[in-house]
């Protein structure tokens, strides 16, 4: 599985990235043959709080999967990213079977 992380207008820290491709590589749990995890990161304007947002897409044999979360810090909305393609992945699991 890759994990791709690109962020728009801004360096990510070595710690962030880190900390991204760890919450991502959890996910390989719940199903089985993920081929590629891209990972988008913004500061969206104005930069008060709440303005740091996460994209994943998520790509695996026969589903592509999406989410998108805003909150205070990237950890924030990776975290949550992570917890709604859980969600969606356990779905497509079922489905599957």
């Amino acid at each position: 599985m890759e994990v791709k992380i690109q962020a728009i207008k801004f360096d990510a820290t070595a710690k962030l990235k880190e900390f991204i491709t760890k919450k991502m590589n959890k996910l390989e749990r719940f199903y089985e043959g993920i081929e590629l995890i891209e990972v988008t990161l913004k500061v969206v304007k104005p930069e008060t709080s709440d303005n740091k947002e996460v994209d994943v897409k998520l790509i695996a044999p026969h589903i592509d999967l999406f989410a998108s979360k805003i909150s205070d810090t990237f950890e924030q909305s990776t975290d949550e990213c992570a917890e709604a393609l859980q969600k969606q992945l356990i779905k497509a699991k079922e489905k599957k079977q």
